[in-house]
């Protein structure tokens, strides 16, 4: 099991990386809008999990997003194997950040009580 300094160095440098490729390698209509909010890597370093948010709130819109994302794995994967100095590139799991929306969320009720006032 790596340590835990290990772990973190290699979630940012895969943050950084995959936060890059986006913007600059791939040309997918559907990551447009996409933004890399954190990555968490497993203590043996084997799973990544990059946590994602959009601007749409559109159910629809998400599923395109995470279509997109899953179509582009496989290349975001190879690019990262040839940028980071790791013995295995660690399988790529995508899941939508919902801290936004919550947030959103927690605000606009804040917001309602300021009015009842």
């Amino acid at each position: 099991m790596a340590n835990a300094q290990r772990a973190g160095r290699l979630a940012q440098e895969i943050q950084r990386d995959v936060s890059d490729l986006l913007l600059k390698r791939i040309n997918d209509p559907r990551l447009q809008d996409v933004t890399i909010t954190s990555v968490d890597v497993s203590g043996d370093l084997q799973i990544a999990t990059i946590y994602y948010s959009i601007l749409s709130d559109a159910t629809s819109e998400q599923e395109k997003v995470a279509q997109g994302l899953q179509a582009a794995s496989g290349l975001i994967r190879k690019e990262l194997g040839s940028r980071l100095t790791v013995y295995k590139i660690p399988e790529l799991r995508f899941e939508l950040d919902s801290s936004v929306q919550y947030g959103d969320h927690i605000e606009s009720l804040i917001r309602q009580l300021h009015k009842k006032d």
